[in-house]
């Protein structure tokens, strides 16, 4: 069930919110007993520190959460929201924030604290409900909360039940409930529709290669979102090690990132035209798998010398953006779990970007800090456009040196975008190592609500 704000109702349960600085004067108004509980406890207001308060009867009457010094704040997301999440069963009200508290954060902190990926196993709720904080537009925050569960049970569901034909299933369950439409190119139909490196990347495996294709609105601008949908990737024949292949379902994360994004979109009805681009495939091993050195002609004609069958992701991009191009939107915007050098480069939390557009990617900065969902925006170097051609062939899908791997990745997707006006590509991870408040680990959307957030700017909304 998606995450809901409780309705107000006369006995909730308040909640203070408390920083460090303000304790023990806010206190001060209450009882001697609650005081001591207080003292006993060791209530300090460290960040996410919560604290349930009785009244003389012995009823809930009070729940403290601590707020933590603002330079340890400023290093968690989310941790008011995941505390209350984590307060007795029971509704809950917050009456005032502190000036540099956000509503939005703490209430969308909630909603995202809430979820749970029970598939294969049933998990325990959360018990404590609580009323929309103040200031807050609740029905957005419930759709987006909404669209990233999407996006996280899609990436938790392991390949065997996620392959090309279930992410389709997943696209037209979502097309259905907002009266869109979609198309599938799929197996060898892919070749006479002229999308040969999506064909290509995935004729190895027995669940058939395919473009899906989602259109919703008839007017206002236009944005073409492209996510990466390999199912699975074992690295065809320059197969992975086995500690390599086991986070593999996740690299589907820019097609769960995109479909998380678009239903944001249809929720919030945006006065816009969209359409979403997904390759799904599985890079498989089998005898007619493509091999490394293997030349291959990409839609736009562009010929690329295979020098990893493990560097499939921008193959099967090639043709969805070259694709895209044909009709160039006004915004087009591709994510993807591309590559290990993002990792390297930034680490699990951020999602680089690249864009030659400044006003764009000043946009998106902007909104990445107002809705915590933080992103760094990374050079086209144009200089190393060298490094992406072979001699052989017009492109190398795999650079020698291991140098920028990140940047060259993205260079090699640019040159499939044309004609485009404004373009930007999220080299996302699609995961969370570790749980943090908010966020359990697992599949996580990185980069969707910095993009939701900027579309009314970006486009003119």
């Amino acid at each position: 069930m998606p995450a809901r704000f409780s309705e107000a109702k006369t006995d909730t349960i308040p909640i203070r919110l408390i920083a460090p600085a303000d304790v023990p004067d806010a206190f001060a108004d209450l009882t001697e007993a609650q005081r001591s509980w207080i003292d006993h406890m060791g209530f300090a207001a460290k960040p996410g520190q919560v604290l349930s308060l009785a009244d003389a009867s012995g009823r809930p009457a009070l729940a403290l959460i601590g707020l933590g010094k603002p330079e340890v704040r400023k290093r968690t997301r989310f941790a008011v929201g995941a505390a209350i999440a984590q307060l007795p069963a029971d509704t809950y009200r917050i009456d005032a924030l502190p000036e540099d508290v956000s509503g939005d954060e703490v209430g969308l902190g909630y909603l995202l604290s809430c979820y749970r990926f029970d598939r294969y196993r049933n998990q325990p709720r959360v018990k404590a409900g609580l009323v929309a904080p103040p200031q807050t537009n609740a029905a957005r925050l419930e759709q987006i909360a909404e669209a990233e569960a999407l996006t996280r049970d899609l990436i938790n569901t392991p390949a065997e039940d996620m392959g090309p034909d279930a992410l389709e299933a997943a696209m037209r369950d979502l097309a259905g409930r907002f009266g869109a439409e979609v198309t599938a190119t799929e197996g060898e139909a892919l070749i006479g529709a002229n999308l040969p490196l999506i064909h290509t990347v995935g004729r190895a495996a027995t669940r058939a290669p395919r473009l899906l294709d989602m259109t919703w609105g008839n007017s206002g601008p236009t944005l073409t979102l492209v996510g990466k949908g390999v199912c699975f990737d074992t690295g065809g024949l320059n197969l992975k090690p086995g500690a390599s292949m086991g986070l593999m379902k996740k690299d589907m994360g820019g097609a769960a990132t995109v479909l998380g994004l678009a239903q944001m979109i249809m929720s919030a009805a945006l006065p816009l035209r969209l359409r979403v681009l997904i390759p799904a495939v599985e890079n498989n091993v089998a005898g007619n798998a493509f091999r490394p050195g293997d030349i291959l002609t990409a839609r736009n004609g562009l010929t690329v010398e295979i020098n990893n069958t493990d560097a499939e992701g921008r193959l099967v991009l090639a043709d969805a953006l070259a694709l895209a191009s044909e009709t160039p939107p006004d915004l087009m915007i591709s994510m993807a779990t591309l590559t290990g050098a993002a990792r390297v480069a930034v680490g699990p939390d951020l999602a680089p970007f690249y864009t030659d557009d400044d006003p764009l990617a000043a946009a998106l900065a902007m909104a990445a800090s107002n809705v915590a969902d933080p992103v760094w925006r990374m050079p086209f170097h144009t200089p190393y456009e060298s490094m992406i051609e072979p001699g052989i062939a017009d492109l190398d899908n795999a650079p020698k040196g291991g140098f920028a791997g990140s940047i060259t990745a993205a260079l090699f997707l640019r040159r499939f975008v044309k004609d485009t006006p404004r373009y930007a590509h999220f080299d996302i991870y699609g995961w969370q190592p570790s749980a943090a408040p908010g966020r359990p680990k697992g599949g996580v959307g990185q980069g969707a609500r910095s993009v939701f957030e900027a579309l009314p700017e970006v486009l003119n909304l």
